[in-house]
């Protein structure tokens, strides 16, 4: 058993610990996550259009709209952003572009903005790669390889 002296000394040990542990734990809670920076790709459209509009690309997305922002619409995910500094997209509503910057929850912070690109320029050579296809087997882009050249196509979702 404790004596008398330790024993207070324990209590104010257990009680500041707790302490520091409750202000470490409100002090987490209080952060908000830092905002994650990368490359979204998509088509601008005003942000007078909803993410469905978007989709079906109706003709109203691409008029511009008094009181109405560039936004991005992201059509692999179905996502509409919000883009802050207009001035980097200024000029662009109905571009397919790949703008560079960091997401705060639906806001971009536009770091660069410019044209997107899909796949390879004319007479590039593709990368290497292996896959399996339909049956299992694997393929290789020297396996697809015909006489004149091979032609690949890759969907990246059944939409249609």
């Amino acid at each position: 058993m404790l004596a008398p002296a330790n024993n207070s000394i324990t209590k104010h040990l257990l009680f500041y610990a707790g302490a520091t542990l409750s202000l470490a734990s409100l002090a987490l809670a209080g952060q908000n996550n830092p905002p994650k920076t990368g490359s979204w790709s998509g088509v601008l459209v005003t942000s007078a259009c909803n993410a469905d509009e978007a989709f079906n690309e109706s003709p109203e997305c691409f008029k511009n709209v008094p009181g109405a922002k560039i936004a991005l619409y992201d059509d692999t995910n179905r996502v509409m952003y919000s883009l802050e500094p207009q001035d980097k997209v200024t000029g662009h509503l109905g571009d397919t572009v790949t703008i560079h910057g960091a997401l705060d929850e639906d806001t971009i912070n536009v770091a660069s903005a410019g044209p997107m690109s899909i796949g390879l320029a004319v007479g590039q050579k593709a990368p290497d790669f292996s896959a399996r296809d339909e049956f299992g087997h694997v393929q290789t882009l020297e396996t697809l390889k015909g006489q004149n050249g091979t032609v690949l196509l890759f969907f990246r979702s059944a939409d249609w």
